[in-house]
């Protein structure tokens, strides 16, 4: 297992983002990834549009996943509607 940093924004409307906080919680859960550390950073205002959204709320992760898994992984976020964006950067030790 590896420490990984995951950025990701969400829609700012409530329900959009407990669905979409929800469904991450989920995948991270199913693939067997540990949550160290979760840290709101609030809503901001984006650079540029991203699916049709100027504005987005950013929530700050420390995980420890499997790096066989972070592929599978990033293919549920992308299914996933309610992430506008995510990043995953690993954490060197």
């Amino acid at each position: 297992m590896r420490k990984y940093e995951l950025m990701t924004i969400f829609p700012i409307e409530e329900e959009k983002y407990k669905a979409g906080l929800d469904a991450v919680r989920s995948v991270l859960g199913e693939f067997g990834v540990e949550i160290e550390k979760e840290e709101p950073f609030g809503e901001r205002e984006l650079c540029y549009e991203v699916k049709k959204q100027k504005h987005g709320r950013f929530l700050f992760l420390i995980i420890k996943a499997n790096p066989a898994k972070l592929v599978d992984i990033d293919r549920q976020f992308k299914l996933n509607s309610d992430l506008l964006k995510f990043m995953f950067v690993k954490i060197d030790e």
